[in-house]
């Protein structure tokens, strides 16, 4: 096992796969700019890694992401990577979507809001029995383009309207009868059938992976084209860059 550590952001290489890991366990890994920043660069390296076939995406702390930290956006003095924090989301959303590598992500406890968008980029998602997705912004009157973006590649308008406009907290087995994870296990069993499905997945030629997940990207509603999407799903509102300031949302 090869690993490399910022602050912020773990990333350990297994054979073919590399874990990236949220690294805010004791604030249950909420969103700031700089670990936005971590998560940014970590994503870059490992997509561009040739000896890399599969991306696990986890938290640390036995949590995946709670959304954005309240305490840190609405610091006094405000803190300098407040304004960018949006383009740096976006960011990363792009570049989860231009990866040719096939991702996969363990969600476990929570993934809320920011941290849902998250979890809805992977190419298959891990759940445990009781942890739980929402996508809470409409409780809030809050935009949520990069939820919405991700629900209306991958999914139907319907289970987009499901997920979005009752902002319910949704359940492993809740999220595969939706088709928004791949398996829900047993809490305590998560990173490991993560791990095992990310083997399973590394075991495919990786120059197929990549020319299929462009083959997936390029034949769908997206056309290939991730600034496009993403800059649609943004400007399809006019409140969307508000989804960018603090909401309240947790995964108590």
């Amino acid at each position: 096992m090869v690993m490399t550590q910022t602050e912020l952001v773990l990333t350990e290489r297994r054979g073919a796969v590399a874990h990236v890991i949220l690294n805010r366990p004791e604030r249950r890994n909420a969103l700031t700019g700089p670990l936005a920043d971590g998560l940014l660069a970590a994503l870059r390296a490992v997509s561009a890694d040739d000896d890399v076939s599969v991306i696990v995406v986890r938290g640390a702390g036995g949590a995946f992401c709670s959304g954005l930290d309240l305490k840190e956006f609405g610091a006094d003095p405000r803190p300098e990577w407040v304004p960018e924090f949006g383009q740096i989301w976006r960011a990363v959303h792009e570049t989860i979507f231009n990866c040719p590598k096939i991702i996969v992500g363990a969600l476990e406890r929570a993934a809320v809001n920011g941290g849902a968008a998250l979890a809805l980029a992977m190419d298959f998602l891990v759940a445990g029995d009781n942890a739980f997705l929402q996508v809470g912004e409409i409780q809030q009157g809050m935009a949520a383009p990069m939820n919405t973006a991700w629900l209306l590649l991958r999914h139907s308008e319907a289970v987009a309207a499901r997920v979005a406009l009752f902002g319910d907290r949704l359940n492993g087995a809740k999220l595969v009868e939706l088709g928004l994870a791949f398996v829900s296990v047993p809490d305590d069993d998560v990173v490991v059938e993560t791990e095992a499905l990310a083997n399973r997945l590394a075991e495919h030629d990786r120059d197929g992976i990549c020319r299929i997940k462009t083959s997936l990207r390029a034949g769908g509603p997206s056309g290939g084209d991730a600034a496009a999407w993403f800059g649609r799903a943004v400007d399809a509102d006019p409140l969307a860059g508000r989804s960018m300031r603090p909401i309240a949302a947790r995964a108590d």
